[in-house]
């Protein structure tokens, strides 16, 4: 397993990447000033985008039905964890973008060479923090009940 986007499994099998790019950027307020640079003001986190690209040959891997599902998934327009192979945890992400392109044709008009090129966006992730606090509350009721 090379990465997993809620349910979904990225790997040789389904749609394996060869490349992952990763932008984050933080937003800072720029305010003028007389004879000097502008002031700036860190006002936090902006946007976090992974864009995964690869080909995929429907004869030894993963093919259409599989970006079929991630097109199903950006439908729902729900945010997704997004969690790499090593367990390492990214945040939850949506589905901003999914293109194609195909090429070298079976009889049947399939293709047996799909390139893509999916982009995620992260969102915040206020639910994981609601959970928390939720869990929060549970357990001093917990405790309270046998104090």
């Amino acid at each position: 397993m090379m990465m997993t986007l809620g349910l979904f499994v990225f790997q040789l099998s389904t749609v394996a990447y060869q490349e992952l790019q990763r932008q984050t950027a933080w937003r800072h307020a720029s305010q003028a000033r007389v004879g000097v640079r502008p002031a700036r003001q860190f006002l936090g986190p902006g946007d976090d985008t992974v864009r995964l690209t690869g080909t995929l040959l429907p004869e030894f891997t993963g093919g259409q039905p599989h970006l079929d599902d991630l097109r199903r998934m950006a439908d729902e327009g729900d945010a997704w964890p997004l969690i790499e192979g090593t367990g390492a945890y990214y945040g939850l992400y949506v589905i901003e973008s999914l293109g194609e392109r195909k090429s070298r044709f079976f009889g049947d008009g399939a293709a047996s060479r799909i390139e893509f090129d999916l982009a995620l966006q992260r969102v915040e992730d206020t639910e994981r923090e609601r959970l928390a606090q939720l869990d929060a509350t549970a357990l001093r009721a917990i405790r309270g009940m046998f104090a």
